[in-house]
């Protein structure tokens, strides 16, 4: 693996003497390296290696550091994950939050990806070079040993070289390896991401299923009330031509006498304060409606045209009805009274 660039000298004082007070501070490796982890990331901006943290703290093996750095990323990528528990908020709101978490996720997914195909990258040129000094170390290893016609000490230095030369190489293994360890811990990211995307999309779906569904049953509430609202406006019309045959019979029957003429004129009252009465239990009934259904704006203003229709007819029906009683006034004060007597209601009156 390739050794990171060695930080800037001020830069590089300033962070071994802040590791020198986390020592004291966290005995145990695991511990110690957390805590460098979150002083390089946080602090600093610096984006920590398994190979940068083994430099800076130089405790326990290899594969200690890369092991803290795994337990870093995955606290860090829990702690950073954004859950929605209200699937009741409004419309709006909803699809603003569920295009926003698209987006976040899209953009973590691009960043892994990133990020794994720069670490594979480095992985093989790590490898490659470790290769190549294998190689190299291996060649001059061999030359070494076809020169060693010398004396002792030539060959017991060159023995001393050798044996370097292994240390190197072993160095270069072990560093292939923990490359190799941090290639699956990103690709072992990835899939998560992958997996927490589809959830994601999943609960989407579902919340874009349960809109559909609320709207098609607002529209069916929306037919029922104009349904309903159709229905009260034909009550009110059938009321309102009941009255006007009814007052259109009355007034057939001012021509006969004067006596059955007032009893009829009497009942004919009674039943107008009945029919008014109801026209307003029918008009209360008909604001309720228009009161329910605001929100419907169409339907509205079509149930308001007709009311002022039907209004209009009352105030005709109501003025038609105000002459024949003046007729008939006129009438019963001009006619001589036949009988002092009672008079009987004819057979017509005794079925009204």
């Amino acid at each position: 693996m390739e050794p990171s660039p060695a930080p800037e000298p001020l830069l590089h004082a300033d962070i071994a003497q802040e590791i020198e007070q986390l020592r004291t501070q966290f005995p145990r490796t695991q511990e110690l390296y957390r805590e460098v982890c979150v002083l390089l990331f946080f602090r600093h901006g610096i984006a920590p290696t398994a190979n940068r943290l083994y430099q800076l703290v130089k405790k326990g093996s290899m594969s200690a550091p890369a092991e803290a750095l795994t337990r870093f990323w995955a606290t860090l990528r829990e702690k950073s994950r954004v859950r929605i528990e209200h699937p009741d908020l409004p419309a709006e709101l909803q699809s603003a939050t569920g295009e926003l978490a698209a987006a976040l996720w899209t953009r973590a997914v691009d960043l892994a990806q990133d990020r794994l195909a720069a670490a594979q990258l480095e992985t093989q040129r790590a490898v490659a070079e470790a290769q190549a000094r294998q190689a190299q170390a291996q060649a001059e290893r061999d030359q070494v040993r076809q020169e060693l016609t010398g004396s002792a000490a030539a060959l017991n230095g060159a023995q001393i070289h050798i044996t370097e030369l292994d240390q190197a190489l072993a160095i270069s293994v072990a560093t292939a390896s923990t490359l190799q360890e941090q290639v699956r811990l990103a690709q072992q990211g990835e899939q998560q991401l992958q997996r927490a995307l589809e959830t994601a999309r999943h609960d989407f779906a579902s919340e874009l299923d349960k809109l559909r569904a609320d709207s098609v049953l607002a529209q069916e509430r929306l037919k029922a009330a104009e349904t309903r609202a159709l229905l009260e406006i034909d009550r009110e019309r059938q009321a309102a031509a009941r009255l006007q045959k009814e007052l259109d019979t009355a007034n057939r029957k001012t021509e006969q006498g004067s006596v059955r003429h007032r009893d009829d004129v009497q009942k004919l009252q009674a039943q107008v304060g009945n029919l008014r009465q109801q026209v307003g239990v029918l008009e209360g009934k008909l604001d309720a409606l228009r009161t329910e259904n605001a929100r419907y704006v169409d339907e509205a203003v079509q149930a308001r045209d007709q009311r002022d229709q039907l209004a209009l007819s009352l105030t005709n029906a109501a003025a038609k009805q105000k002459v024949p009683t003046a007729k008939r006034t006129a009438k019963s004060t001009a006619a001589p009274r036949k009988s002092s007597g009672p008079v009987g209601k004819s057979p017509r009156m005794r079925k009204l």
